[in-house]
């Protein structure tokens, strides 16, 4: 457990460019293209982590002043993912769920039940929360590797099923690319749900806005950078800002929209040279077979819908979550993380506006009864692994992100209720995955 404390105590900005360096060495790209890569793909973490941090910074005080202003006070307190994160790797499951996660895609590579290998290991620590509470709430090592496994198979699943979506939508630069991240993996769904729903409303079937369009409709006042100013200045007006604060507001939202994206090149420039490798051996040793390349979300979320919905989405969900009946979670320390939700949502809306904001809506509206129902044994845990995370005076705690996500809701209730029939439900759905997704795969 020390050694895996210590490894992910260096952050993604760390770790990451040193697995990049292992890896563009064992495709034989040569040690100064693959030491190029690790490091545009840390440099990216930096400036991500750079740019989050003055979101939140900035977004914070905003949305406490509105929590005040209109009395939005909850039973339980949003104390973010770096929490979560904590718990997730502070218990024995945590500690082994990177080399059990590894051996399960090795195994799933081998039975031709996924094609995407998972290196973001920065993100496995979604595997690891989902182990450590079920682990903890069965006081059993076991059954929270059960959960583990039942979440990776579906996590595996649902970045195949996505990745030509992805390529498609975003790219050629992301070809070979998937997304194994369990967060945005759960929001597919929904993504799926929301469009054929709204494709069979008239009226609301015709409303086709996405970046480029807006751009064109709107001119400068669909541009990102203006588009900044506008919510910006919205927050300000609702958090009763002074007209300084206001327009320091707008001007900081501005500059994150702009800048994300750019810093989100810098993931696409160290990704390319070892993405290109990987598919030339893999089209000359494993002819008839094709295989992605597991990576962060970070790489997309740079997309404007993305920055656009998420920052409309803060007000939206903070005024939501106090009529929501049976909801006691108010999503605070984790709104700055909203762009993780559409990373996979946008390929299946085509970068739609409204049918992007109406997936995050519900969204997160199912996603706060989650964390409501998940804060008892979240505080449980937190307080058995780092209980200085609970702020004094908190008796319940929660966070967005992994808390929120109906993935973790529904492996959690059926992992610890309903005896032996929730988890062999939970088996027959992991085993329906596995045969449509190798089944899937042998057609292609």
């Amino acid at each position: 457990m020390a050694i895996i404390n210590y490894i992910m105590s260096l952050g993604a900005s760390v770790m990451m460019p040193i697995i990049f360096l292992i890896f563009g060495l064992l495709l034989g790209l040569g040690l100064s293209k693959s030491l190029k890569s690790g490091l545009s793909v840390g440099v990216g973490f930096v400036g991500l982590n750079v740019i989050t941090q003055l979101l939140a910074t900035n977004l914070g005080p905003a949305v406490n002043q509105m929590v005040k202003i209109y009395h939005l006070h909850l039973y339980t307190l949003d104390i973010g993912w770096p929490a979560a994160s904590s718990v997730a790797f502070g218990t024995e499951v945590g500690a082994i769920v990177i080399p059990l996660g590894l051996a399960i895609n090795v195994l799933m590579l081998l039975t031709k039940t996924t094609k995407t290998l998972n290196i973001d290991l920065w993100n496995y620590w979604h595997f690891a929360f989902i182990g450590s509470i079920v682990s903890i709430a069965t006081n059993s090592f076991w059954w929270g590797i059960f959960a583990v496994i039942f979440v990776f198979i579906v996590t595996l699943v649902g970045a195949d099923c996505s990745q030509q979506k992805l390529e498609n939508f975003y790219g050629k630069d992301l070809t070979g690319i998937s997304i194994p991240q369990a967060f945005c993996v759960t929001f597919i769904p929904f993504a799926i749900v929301t469009n054929w729903i709204i494709e069979r409303i008239p009226g609301l079937n015709k409303i086709d806005l996405d970046a480029e369009k807006m751009k064109k409709r709107f001119g400068i006042l669909g541009d990102p950078i203006l588009l900044g100013v506008i919510i910006g200045i919205l927050l300000g007006i609702l958090a009763h800002y002074t007209v300084a604060e206001t327009l320091k507001l707008g001007i900081i939202l501005s500059a994150v929209m702009v800048l994300i994206p750019r810093i989100t090149s810098m993931f696409i420039e160290g990704l390319s040279p070892i993405s290109k490798r990987a598919q030339d051996i893999i089209s000359k040793r494993f002819k008839g077979r094709k295989f992605n390349i597991g990576m962060t979300p970070a790489l997309v979320i740079g997309h404007p819908v993305t920055l656009v919905v998420s920052l409309l989405l803060v007000p939206t969900i903070l005024f939501l979550s106090v009529v929501i009946p049976g909801n006691e979670f108010l999503p605070l320390a984790s709104l700055s993380g909203l762009i993780y939700i559409f990373p996979l949502v946008l390929p299946y809306t085509q970068g739609n506006v409204f049918r992007t904001f109406i997936t995050g809506i519900v969204s997160l509206i199912i996603g706060v009864l989650s964390a409501t129902y998940l804060a008892d044994i979240f505080t449980a845990a937190v307080k058995m692994v780092q209980s200085s995370l609970i702020p004094a005076g908190t008796t319940s705690v929660a966070s967005i992100d992994f808390a929120a996500s109906p993935l973790t809701w529904l492996t959690y209730y059926l992992s610890t209720n309903f005896s032996i029939i929730g988890p062999l439900l939970l088996v027959v759905l992991a085993i329906g995955l596995l045969m449509y997704n190798r089944k899937r795969i042998s057609q292609e």
